[in-house]
């Protein structure tokens, strides 16, 4: 049986994927192995980058025009800055490949000696332009992960391929793929443990193009689920196979671990006469999170570095000075997948978007005294009333603290909020968050479930009850920091918080306003007051 993937390259015979290169342009990429261009393929970690050049490798020996060999630069990491070393791991490495992809040890021969005789930082372009004079078919090279490189060693490749360029076909590889998360103009070179870049992009100033591998089209989502329905028979409902769309953007990973876990490793997803639904989906996401999957653990550690930080404090906060990003962070963040390719800075999907806070927040989420049960009517409802005037309390005493722990300071009230209500809302339901810059504010869905399956559940819609058939109800709360006057926040902010309860299809709504103004007295910071719109009633919560 095959199975969605979420551990390196796809195999066909294992797993459920689609062709990789339909996701580039294959007539332009064939074009610029052709042509003798060198180029870059970059996309975020785990979107099928490898998968790609793999099948690039395939097609091209295949077609017995080429020699196309694959190489992960990677083992040179651990090297650093150790040029010798890198170069000795690398070759070794290509040396593997090359025995692996024709079944020809010849490689080793040439590399041979090849160190010695023309040192660190020509041996690599001695090596590749000894295997491409002892065959006349044209060698082409695929170099994955080269940015897991570092300083000197990265610097001493790039400039080695750079001083072979000029002999291709005959006496170096007639096309060069560059593959790695960012793009070559982003090679932040530094020396040692210094600031202070040394080189950039112009190491590798002969390239023709980059090409981003993109993620997948909603088409290309439900061609791969549609895989699974075909060779087990369990059905996604439509609002399942739209969750999965809707939550994950067509990143891969995130897909195939959807889809993975609410199939294979949830138990009742495992009954194939049991279709997936919505609400499994989003059971699978919480789980995701939960377990800290490595690729969302990633996610969380890019979070610590200063130019990420740049870009995402302010989204966290929906900050509105936009100007004040730094073009080449905001370029940066992109490469990396976290938020949007283009158009205004948002995060990339909706499950990044529940990840970003929660991974700030790790830690000390634990450290706050709350329980679910205090919260918690006879009837098994959420008290959130009650609960948001804890909070009120608690920000008032504590604030000042607990936001200067933060390393996201700017976006500390938001930040301090989502933490207390994600210590109690875990207990039972979930939280769904919207944000991003020049929003002016951060929106909550609270999701929690009836205590016991009410009659007719089967007759409403999927996204109305859980797998247990209990009724699912909203509460949504907008969260603004005063900029302007108290009374023109509240009047903008009890408006759209009515526009989002529309959209949610929410039974409340809660309006919490941060008032961040200095020398204004606790006393007229703390309030709570109900606010009319229309036929709903905002209760508005002053902090």
């Amino acid at each position: 049986m095959r199975y969605f993937n979420t551990t390196g390259p796809v195999d066909a015979a294992d797993h459920y994927c689609l062709p990789p290169l339909q996701r580039l342009d294959a007539d332009e990429v064939m074009a610029l192995v052709r042509d003798k261009r060198y180029f870059v393929l970059h996309a975020p970690r785990q979107t099928g980058k490898t998968s790609a050049l793999f099948a690039l490798r395939d097609r091209l020996n295949e077609s017995g025009e080429y020699r196309c060999v694959y190489v992960n630069v990677e083992v040179g990491q651990s090297a650093r800055e150790d040029v010798g070393a890198a170069m000795r791991a690398v070759l070794n490495q290509l040396n593997t490949e090359a025995r692996f992809t024709f079944g020809d040890s010849r490689l080793a021969d040439l590399l041979d000696g090849a160190l010695e005789q023309a040192g660190p930082h020509d041996a690599l372009r001695e090596a590749l332009t000894r295997w491409s004079q002892a065959d006349q078919r044209p060698l082409v090279l695929l170099v994955d992960e080269i940015d897991a490189l570092v300083g000197d060693t990265l610097v001493s490749v790039l400039r080695q391929l750079r001083a072979g360029y000029p002999h291709r076909p005959q006496g170096f590889p007639q096309s060069l793929v560059l593959c790695g998360v960012r793009n070559v103009r982003d090679y932040r070179i530094q020396a040692g443990s210094s600031a202070d870049i040394i080189t950039g992009g112009s190491a590798f100033n002969i390239k023709a193009t980059s090409l981003r591998l993109g993620d997948f089209t909603e088409e290309d989502v439900l061609r791969l689920l549609e895989q699974h329905t075909d060779e087990t028979g369990q059905r996604f409902t439509d609002e399942a196979r739209a969750a999965i769309w809707r939550q994950t953007r067509g990143q891969p990973w995130l897909v195939n671990a959807l889809a993975y876990d609410a199939c294979f490793s949830h138990k009742p997803g495992r009954d194939r006469s049991r279709p997936v639904t919505a609400e499994a989906v989003m059971q699978a996401q919480e789980r995701l999170i939960l377990r800290r999957e490595t690729h969302l653990d990633q996610l969380a550690f890019r979070l610590r570095e200063a130019r990420v930080r740049r870009v995402v404090e302010p989204l966290l906060s929906g900050g509105e000075a936009v100007d004040l990003i730094r073009p080449d962070d905001l370029e940066y963040v992109r490469d990396l997948g976290m938020i949007t390719r283009t158009g205004p800075a948002e995060t990339a999907n909706p499950i990044y978007r529940e990840v970003i806070p929660r991974e700030l927040l790790h830690g000390e989420e634990a450290m706050i005294p709350q329980q679910t049960a205090w919260y918690i009517r006879a009837d098994g409802t959420l008290d959130l009333e009650r609960l948001l005037a804890a909070f009120q309390g608690f920000f008032r005493e504590h604030s000042e603290h607990w936001v200067q722990r933060f390393d996201y300071k700017e976006a500390g009230p938001q930040l301090l909020l989502q933490a207390f209500l994600q210590r109690v809302v875990n207990g039972g339901g979930r939280i769904e968050r919207e944000y991003g810059l020049g929003r002016g504010r951060t929106d909550m869905l609270i999701v929690w479930p009836d205590a016991e399956p009410e009659s007719g559940s089967a007759e409403r819609p999927a996204a109305e009850v859980d797998t247990s058939g209990r009724a699912l109800r909203r509460y949504v709360i907008e969260c603004r920091v005063r900029r302007k006057s108290l009374e023109r926040t509240i009047a903008e902010g009890v408006e759209q918080t009515a526009d989002y309860m529309d959209r949610c299809d929410a039974e409340s709504g809660h309006l919490v306003v941060f008032d961040r103004t200095p020398d204004t007295a606790w006393n007229d910071k703390i309030f709570r007051r109900d606010a009319a719109v229309g036929n709903r009633t905002i209760t508005v919560w002053g902090m």
